[in-house]
Protein backbone atom coordinates (compact mmCIF):
# COMPACT_ATOMS: atom_id res chain seq x y z
CA UNK A 1 0.00 0.00 0.00
CA UNK A 2 1.63 3.33 -0.94
CA UNK A 3 -0.58 6.38 0.86
CA UNK A 4 0.90 8.67 -1.79
CA UNK A 5 0.52 6.76 -4.80
CA UNK A 6 -3.29 6.02 -3.68
CA UNK A 7 -4.02 9.65 -3.02
CA UNK A 8 -3.02 10.42 -6.16
CA UNK A 9 -5.25 8.20 -8.44
CA UNK A 10 -7.84 8.67 -6.06
CA UNK A 11 -8.53 12.61 -6.04
CA UNK A 12 -10.19 14.81 -8.66
CA UNK A 13 -7.35 16.98 -9.63
CA UNK A 14 -4.41 14.85 -9.61
CA UNK A 15 -2.05 17.37 -9.07
CA UNK A 16 0.78 17.43 -6.65
CA UNK A 17 1.19 21.25 -5.77
CA UNK A 18 4.50 22.46 -5.12
CA UNK A 19 6.32 24.48 -1.83
CA UNK A 20 9.53 26.02 -3.36
CA UNK A 21 10.98 29.06 -2.11
CA UNK A 22 12.91 30.28 -5.10
CA UNK A 23 13.21 29.11 -9.07
CA UNK A 24 16.06 27.85 -10.93
CA UNK A 25 17.42 31.23 -11.62
CA UNK A 26 17.47 31.91 -7.98
CA UNK A 27 14.13 34.43 -8.22
CA UNK A 28 12.00 34.40 -5.32
CA UNK A 29 8.45 32.84 -5.85
CA UNK A 30 7.01 33.21 -2.22
CA UNK A 31 5.95 36.54 -2.88
CA UNK A 32 5.85 37.69 0.81
CA UNK A 33 3.49 35.05 1.66
CA UNK A 34 4.50 32.09 3.98
CA UNK A 35 5.24 28.68 4.09
CA UNK A 36 1.49 28.47 6.08
CA UNK A 37 -0.29 30.61 3.38
CA UNK A 38 0.83 28.97 0.58
CA UNK A 39 0.27 25.27 2.05
CA UNK A 40 -3.26 26.46 2.80
CA UNK A 41 -3.75 28.32 -0.22
CA UNK A 42 -3.13 24.08 -1.59
CA UNK A 43 -5.23 22.94 1.03
CA UNK A 44 -8.36 24.91 -0.08
CA UNK A 45 -7.61 24.11 -3.94
CA UNK A 46 -8.00 20.35 -3.09
CA UNK A 47 -4.11 19.81 -3.95
CA UNK A 48 -3.47 15.57 -4.10
CA UNK A 49 -0.31 15.88 -2.52
CA UNK A 50 2.55 18.42 -1.78
CA UNK A 51 6.47 18.33 -2.89
CA UNK A 52 8.29 20.29 -0.88
CA UNK A 53 11.91 21.46 -2.28
CA UNK A 54 14.36 21.35 0.14
CA UNK A 55 17.66 21.44 -1.79
CA UNK A 56 19.10 24.76 -0.60
CA UNK A 57 19.67 25.88 -4.23
CA UNK A 58 16.01 26.86 -4.15
CA UNK A 59 16.22 28.27 -1.28
CA UNK A 60 15.38 24.70 0.82
CA UNK A 61 16.21 23.87 4.01
CA UNK A 62 15.29 20.21 6.00
CA UNK A 63 13.29 22.26 8.17
CA UNK A 64 10.86 23.28 5.90
CA UNK A 65 9.99 19.51 4.90
CA UNK A 66 8.64 19.33 8.59
CA UNK A 67 6.70 22.49 8.66
CA UNK A 68 5.14 21.98 5.57
CA UNK A 69 4.00 18.09 7.01
CA UNK A 70 3.10 19.91 10.39
CA UNK A 71 0.65 22.44 8.31
CA UNK A 72 -1.20 19.44 5.50
CA UNK A 73 -2.67 16.49 6.06
CA UNK A 74 -1.66 15.69 2.47
CA UNK A 75 0.95 13.46 1.46
CA UNK A 76 3.89 14.79 1.31
CA UNK A 77 7.28 14.50 -1.65
CA UNK A 78 10.70 15.56 -0.25
CA UNK A 79 12.24 16.77 -3.17
CA UNK A 80 16.39 17.11 -2.81
CA UNK A 81 18.85 14.96 -3.77
CA UNK A 82 18.45 11.68 -1.78
CA UNK A 83 22.29 9.51 -2.05
CA UNK A 84 21.94 7.64 1.11
CA UNK A 85 20.04 5.42 3.45
CA UNK A 86 20.33 8.45 6.11
CA UNK A 87 18.70 10.77 4.09
CA UNK A 88 15.89 8.29 3.76
CA UNK A 89 15.65 8.03 7.37
CA UNK A 90 15.97 11.67 8.22
CA UNK A 91 12.52 12.17 5.34
CA UNK A 92 10.45 9.55 7.34
CA UNK A 93 11.41 11.57 10.78
CA UNK A 94 10.38 15.16 9.58
CA UNK A 95 6.97 13.55 8.22
CA UNK A 96 7.69 12.70 4.35
CA UNK A 97 5.06 10.24 2.69
CA UNK A 98 7.34 9.95 -0.67
CA UNK A 99 11.41 10.61 -1.43
CA UNK A 100 12.26 11.78 -5.11
CA UNK A 101 15.56 9.79 -6.26
CA UNK A 102 16.61 10.94 -9.78
CA UNK A 103 17.75 8.22 -12.03
CA UNK A 104 20.45 10.06 -13.31
CA UNK A 105 22.46 10.85 -10.62
CA UNK A 106 22.53 7.63 -9.31
CA UNK A 107 23.89 4.24 -10.31
CA UNK A 108 21.83 1.49 -11.14
CA UNK A 109 22.54 -0.88 -7.62
CA UNK A 110 22.69 2.97 -5.70
CA UNK A 111 19.06 3.35 -6.87
CA UNK A 112 17.72 0.07 -6.42
CA UNK A 113 19.38 0.25 -2.83
CA UNK A 114 17.56 2.97 -1.68
CA UNK A 115 14.38 1.88 -3.19
CA UNK A 116 14.31 -0.90 -0.93
CA UNK A 117 15.09 1.73 1.72
CA UNK A 118 12.37 3.53 1.06
CA UNK A 119 9.96 0.88 1.09
CA UNK A 120 11.21 -0.67 4.21
CA UNK A 121 10.39 2.35 5.61
CA UNK A 122 6.99 2.44 3.90
CA UNK A 123 7.85 6.08 1.45
CA UNK A 124 6.73 5.80 -1.68
CA UNK A 125 10.00 5.96 -4.14
CA UNK A 126 9.38 8.69 -6.43
CA UNK A 127 11.68 8.10 -9.34
CA UNK A 128 12.68 10.60 -11.35
CA UNK A 129 13.84 9.58 -15.20
CA UNK A 130 14.53 11.70 -18.02
CA UNK A 131 15.55 9.04 -20.38
CA UNK A 132 13.91 5.04 -21.42
CA UNK A 133 17.31 3.85 -20.18
CA UNK A 134 17.08 5.09 -16.67
CA UNK A 135 13.85 2.76 -16.45
CA UNK A 136 15.80 0.30 -16.28
CA UNK A 137 17.19 0.55 -12.81
CA UNK A 138 14.23 1.04 -11.52
CA UNK A 139 13.20 -2.15 -9.26
CA UNK A 140 9.76 -2.94 -7.70
CA UNK A 141 8.49 -0.12 -10.37
CA UNK A 142 4.52 -0.94 -9.42
CA UNK A 143 5.21 0.45 -6.22
CA UNK A 144 7.06 3.81 -6.87
CA UNK A 145 5.65 6.40 -8.65
CA UNK A 146 8.20 7.20 -12.11
CA UNK A 147 8.05 10.94 -12.84
CA UNK A 148 9.53 12.60 -16.10
CA UNK A 149 11.15 15.16 -15.24
CA UNK A 150 10.75 17.82 -18.72
CA UNK A 151 13.60 19.71 -17.30
CA UNK A 152 17.58 19.19 -17.72
CA UNK A 153 19.26 18.32 -14.43
CA UNK A 154 22.39 18.78 -16.05
CA UNK A 155 22.02 22.36 -16.30
CA UNK A 156 19.84 23.00 -12.69
CA UNK A 157 16.78 22.88 -14.33
CA UNK A 158 17.25 26.68 -15.63
CA UNK A 159 15.81 25.76 -19.34
CA UNK A 160 12.18 26.08 -20.09
CA UNK A 161 11.36 22.29 -20.31
CA UNK A 162 10.79 20.01 -23.30
CA UNK A 163 7.01 18.69 -22.63
CA UNK A 164 7.32 16.31 -25.91
CA UNK A 165 9.75 14.32 -23.51
CA UNK A 166 6.32 12.98 -21.03
CA UNK A 167 5.27 12.84 -24.52
CA UNK A 168 7.45 10.19 -25.68
CA UNK A 169 7.88 8.73 -22.03
CA UNK A 170 4.66 7.32 -21.14
CA UNK A 171 4.01 4.28 -23.05
CA UNK A 172 7.89 3.25 -21.34
CA UNK A 173 6.65 4.16 -17.36
CA UNK A 174 3.57 1.95 -18.33
CA UNK A 175 5.42 -0.74 -19.89
CA UNK A 176 7.70 -0.58 -16.43
CA UNK A 177 4.86 -1.60 -14.33
CA UNK A 178 3.85 1.71 -12.58
CA UNK A 179 0.52 2.73 -11.22
CA UNK A 180 1.50 6.06 -10.93
CA UNK A 181 3.04 7.96 -14.00
CA UNK A 182 3.70 11.60 -13.36
CA UNK A 183 4.94 14.57 -15.63
CA UNK A 184 6.73 16.83 -13.85
CA UNK A 185 8.79 20.49 -14.25
CA UNK A 186 7.97 22.30 -17.11
CA UNK A 187 3.90 22.28 -17.07
CA UNK A 188 3.69 26.00 -17.28
CA UNK A 189 -0.28 26.72 -18.25
CA UNK A 190 -3.35 24.89 -17.37
CA UNK A 191 -4.19 23.44 -20.66
CA UNK A 192 -0.71 21.61 -21.11
CA UNK A 193 -1.61 20.08 -17.74
CA UNK A 194 -5.02 19.12 -18.79
CA UNK A 195 -3.29 18.20 -21.83
CA UNK A 196 -1.02 15.55 -19.97
CA UNK A 197 -3.40 14.30 -18.15
CA UNK A 198 -5.65 13.66 -21.08
CA UNK A 199 -2.67 11.51 -22.56
CA UNK A 200 -2.95 9.21 -19.65
CA UNK A 201 -0.58 10.93 -17.25
CA UNK A 202 -2.13 9.57 -13.48
CA UNK A 203 -0.55 12.98 -11.91
CA UNK A 204 1.52 16.15 -12.46
CA UNK A 205 3.37 17.89 -10.35
CA UNK A 206 3.11 21.63 -10.67
CA UNK A 207 4.95 24.17 -9.09
CA UNK A 208 6.39 27.59 -10.47
CA UNK A 209 3.32 27.94 -12.08
CA UNK A 210 1.16 28.33 -8.83
CA UNK A 211 3.21 30.15 -7.02
CA UNK A 212 3.52 32.77 -9.77
CA UNK A 213 -0.46 32.45 -10.38
CA UNK A 214 -2.00 35.81 -9.02
CA UNK A 215 -4.97 33.22 -8.12
CA UNK A 216 -4.02 29.37 -7.42
CA UNK A 217 -7.92 28.98 -7.42
CA UNK A 218 -8.73 30.39 -11.26
CA UNK A 219 -5.37 28.32 -12.25
CA UNK A 220 -7.33 25.41 -11.58
CA UNK A 221 -10.28 26.06 -12.66
CA UNK A 222 -8.90 27.03 -16.25
CA UNK A 223 -7.36 23.40 -15.93
CA UNK A 224 -10.80 21.87 -14.96
CA UNK A 225 -12.08 23.79 -17.77
CA UNK A 226 -9.50 22.46 -20.34
CA UNK A 227 -10.45 18.97 -19.27
CA UNK A 228 -13.84 19.48 -19.74
CA UNK A 229 -13.62 20.31 -22.92
CA UNK A 230 -11.08 17.88 -24.16
CA UNK A 231 -13.38 15.49 -22.72
CA UNK A 232 -16.33 16.83 -24.71
CA UNK A 233 -14.07 17.09 -27.96
CA UNK A 234 -13.09 13.46 -27.54
CA UNK A 235 -16.53 12.50 -26.97
CA UNK A 236 -17.69 14.23 -30.04
CA UNK A 237 -14.89 12.72 -32.42
CA UNK A 238 -16.07 8.75 -31.16
CA UNK A 239 -19.81 10.10 -32.26
CA UNK A 240 -19.03 11.51 -35.45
Amino acid sequence: MSVFIDTLLAADRPLIMEVKRRDPHGNDLMGGRTVAEVVAHYEAAGAACVSVVTGRWFGGTPELLREVADRTGKPVLQKDFITRRDHIQQARRSGASAVLLTAGLLTRSSLANLIDAALSLELTPFVEITSEDEIAGITAASRCVIAVNNKDIKTGERDDGDLTRSERMLPYLRAAGTRAPVSASGIDTPETAARLVGLGYAGLLVGTALLRAPSVGDWLEAFDTARATATDTAFARKGA
